[in-house]
């Protein structure tokens, strides 16, 4: 069975987020993995759990690279593995040009080139390197190797979706995260085109983390439309959108695994053939649903 994890629910305090993260720890989840929208911070709510709760691995999904230097965001992933003992996975991403332009005021201008610079720079200070970038859009130089003793380099997952990304994800990095991309895209799109990159570039076979929404309910229909509700500003980003199209779906619930055990296991099954290495679930539903969602991915996590 594919590796299951779940998502923390963010805009809790950090009393209340440790008490999640011990709920997922101890129902038997594999990971738990932190968001970054406009709550808590991903990484520093991450660093106080991981030093709180032993035995479970803790991700990003996905920490935006714009705001943060190439040198910030490795001094903040490896005093995290310090923290942990080694036990964060670090999923990084360029974030959409609405927020980066219009809510940050950075430019969105060639965001390849952008992400290939950052991991250029990245890379080696997480491998305990000196930097030394000079490129067309990051400058990124290290006087010696972060003295951060003790720390392994964390995984490092790029949000990649489009060819030129996952290309970039599968030579440079470990992987990738994804979201709002369904199980046929997993299959037709995501995967094949990291691993071809992986196997060109002589780098191990990508992890593929897949979060989606998940609940099990006995009324799809009421279900489905929660979704949609909930995530409905998903379908209007550009990204999103192309992912939803290949999928040939119009909304969230589309790519969710929605309906009975039976339907949910039938789903990881399919999403683990398609090439998927991790579930990240997003319970979704109503309150009795998403607790039953959860126990019920707790069961098949122990499995």
């Amino acid at each position: 069975m594919i590796t299951i994890g779940s998502l923390l629910e963010m805009n809790h305090s950090v009393e209340a987020s440790l008490a999640q993260a011990q709920q997922i720890k101890d129902a038997g989840y594999a990971s738990a993995w932190a968001t970054q929208i406009f709550d808590n911070d991903a990484l520093t709510l991450v660093g106080i759990l991981s030093s709180h709760i032993d035995d479970l691995r803790f991700g990003t999904a996905v920490i935006p690279v714009y705001p943060r230097h190439p040198q910030v965001m490795a001094q903040q992933a490896l005093t995290i593995q310090s923290a942990s003992h080694n036990r964060l996975t670090l999923g990084i991403g360029l974030s959409h040009q609405i927020v980066v332009e219009s809510l940050w005021g950075y430019s969105y201008d060639r965001p390849a080139r952008y992400m290939r610079e950052y991991l250029e720079a990245l890379m080696p200070m997480l491998r305990g390197e000196a930097a030394m970038v000079t490129g067309e859009v990051i400058t990124a130089i290290t006087a010696g190797p972060l003295d951060i003793p003790g720390t392994q380099p964390p995984t490092v997952l790029v949000a990649a979706l489009a060819p030129t990304m996952l290309k970039l994800a599968g030579t440079m990095a470990d992987g990738t995260v994804t979201w709002m991309t369904g199980i046929s895209t997993i299959a037709s799109h995501i995967a094949p085109k990291i691993r071809e990159a992986a196997e060109a570039a002589s780098r191990p076979t990508p992890k593929i983390a897949v979060s989606l929404p998940v609940c099990l309910t006995d009324n799809v229909e009421a279900a489905n439309d929660t979704i949609d509700e909930a995530f409905s500003i998903y379908p209007n980003l550009p990204s999103y959108r192309a992912m939803l199209d290949i999928e040939g779906v119009e909304k969230a619930s589309g790519i969710g695994l929605v309906g009975s055990k039976e339907q949910i296991i039938d789903g990881l099954g399919r999403l683990e053939a398609a090439g998927a290495t991790e579930f990240v679930a997003a319970p979704s539903g109503n309150s009795a649903e998403r607790h039953a969602t959860f126990d019920f991915l707790a069961e098949l996590a122990r499995s």
